[in-house]
């Protein structure tokens, strides 16, 4: 299964990631939407798995602050914000998450966390990122995607 993951799009789904998510099996989104436009046009394309991010407010209410799922065989925790991550992860294999606009892959503990970036407007002087795993009997394998974009 191919999984999209991305954060922060801050209320601008950009035609260029759009296109990424068309092949998608699944979409995971780390909070800061914004719009509930957003969640219904993700929703459009695949099953969608999404928290709360800081900027989501009184309309994102019912959206949770963490998530769990299990996805072929791999087990994820999503979350907006990485100090919120709790320390046990016992039966966690990957962390998502966003809310610092930069892209981040590392294990730790046997875990591989995840920060797919921002996707939505540019912000903090950072690279337009998301990222694409393909998703297989327990196994993962991510593609971290920089999205070209018109310097301002």
């Amino acid at each position: 299964m191919k999984i999209a993951i991305l954060s922060d799009t801050h209320g601008l789904l950009r035609p260029e990631v759009m296109d990424r998510l068309s092949s998608a099996g699944a979409i995971l989104h780390g909070g800061d939407i914004n719009k509930p436009e957003i969640l219904d046009r993700l929703k459009a394309i695949a099953p969608l798995y999404v928290v709360r991010g800081n900027n989501d407010k009184e309309w994102a209410e019912k959206i949770p602050l963490t998530l769990t799922v299990t996805l072929e065989g791999v087990t994820f925790f999503l979350v907006h914000r990485k100090v919120d991550v709790p320390k046990d992860l016992t039966g966690i294999d990957v962390v998502v998450y966003g809310h610092s606009h930069k892209l981040a892959m590392e294990e730790k503990d046997g875990v591989l966390w995840l920060n797919p970036g921002s996707c939505g407007p540019r912000r903090f002087h950072q690279p337009i990122t998301m990222m694409m795993a393909d998703v297989t009997a327990g196994k993962i394998h991510v593609q971290p995607i920089t999205i070209p974009h018109e310097e301002a």
